[in-house]
Order: C-alpha cells, then structure tokens, then sequence
C-alpha cells in the first residue's frame, strides 16, 4: 500500500519584503493623491502665464543729418496678469531697444509686482545720444523719412515672471520678447501693437 504523500512546512514570507510591500504601497498611494490634488487644483484655478506687451509707442523727434541719427520715443510696457486668484511677481526686466542692428538703449525694470487679474504700466522715455550710421542704414533711413514716413524699431529682450498656484506652489516661466515696432515720423501714437512676450 502506499504511503500517502507528507506536506512538507510552509515557507513563511520574509519580514523585509512585507515591509518593503507596504513601504511601496505607501509611496504609490501618495502619488496617485498628490496627483489628484494638483489636477484638481489645476481644473479649479485655471493658471495663466503672465507676460509683458507693448501697450503703446510713439516717436516724438528725430534728428538725422546723413550719416548721425538720434531720436527721442515713448514705449509703455503692459505687464498683465490674468490669475484671479494669484498675484505675480516680474524680476530681472531687461529689453533693448534697437534700430537696424543699432542699439539704442537698454529698457531695465526694478522687480514689482502685479495683483491678481490686473496690469501695471512700464512707461519709458528714450532720448539716444547722435549715433553714426553704417552706409546700408544711411539708405534705409533715407527712404523711410522721404517715402514710407514709418522707422522700424526692434524691441528685444526677456523678463522672468513668478506666481503661486493654489496646491501647485510657486511657478516660474522666463518671458522672451522679440518684436519690431514700425512708428510714424509724424508723431503719431502706436496703440495696442502684437509685441508681446512669450514663455519658456
């Protein structure tokens, strides 16, 4: 007759790998939480990027004899703020202002801050020293004051921006601007032009 078979003893699980279960579980519950919370919050507060734009621009004299050129604008910076649950803050505001690849002059802020779903203006008046002209600019200023009666300004530079978000905590973009203003020689104001930054 044979024998019936014997079960030998169970092997028990080792404490460390019960543990470093648990530990596992812990973490990933965590994260799936944290994850919620930040989506929601997202879905409530709806965040925007703050930015700068150019509000306004005006070019009030121009003095050119043929080869020296200066002149003397008005340039309002808009810093806009779309959060309506958040304030955001602006540092390190630099821009430059140049003509034909001839700097002007640098455009600098002071860090400040903006209130929720709210603006501030930046207003600067630009007075350049006589700046001598290479001979290709000779001729394009040339024909804009004889034909087009429009200069074209570039305006580049870059801002950081920082805000809170509800759970999200503080975020942080850096604003890139790169654009040309074309201002008549006439005096005329420049209003609500599409040179505004972008973030990265």
């Amino acid at each position: 007759m044979p024998k019936p078979p014997t079960l030998g003893r169970q092997r028990r699980t080792n404490p460390v790998v019960w543990c470093f279960a648990i530990v596992c579980s812990i973490i990933a519950t965590t994260v799936i939480i944290a994850g919620i919370v930040i989506f929601s919050g997202y879905l409530v507060l709806r965040p925007k990027v703050p930015l700068l734009s150019v509000r306004a621009a005006r070019l009030d004299s121009i003095y050119y004899n043929g080869d020296v050129f200066a002149v003397k604008l008005m340039v309002v910076i808009r810093a806009e703020n779309h959060n309506r649950k958040a304030h955001a803050s602006f540092y390190d505001t630099r821009l430059l202002l140049g003509y034909h690849g001839v700097r002007i002059a640098r455009l600098v802020a002071d860090p400040f801050d903006v209130p929720r779903n709210g603006t501030v203006d930046l207003n600067y008046v630009v007075e350049s020293s006589p700046i001598p002209l290479p001979r290709e600019e000779q001729y394009l200023t040339d024909q804009s004051m004889k034909k087009s009666r429009l200069m074209l300004f570039v305006l580049k530079g870059s801002s950081k921006t920082m805000w809170k978000v509800g759970p999200l905590g503080e975020v942080k973009f850096t604003l890139h601007m790169d654009c040309e203003l074309v201002l008549p020689v006439n005096g005329s104001v420049l209003l609500h032009s599409r040179c505004s930054t972008k973030s990265h």
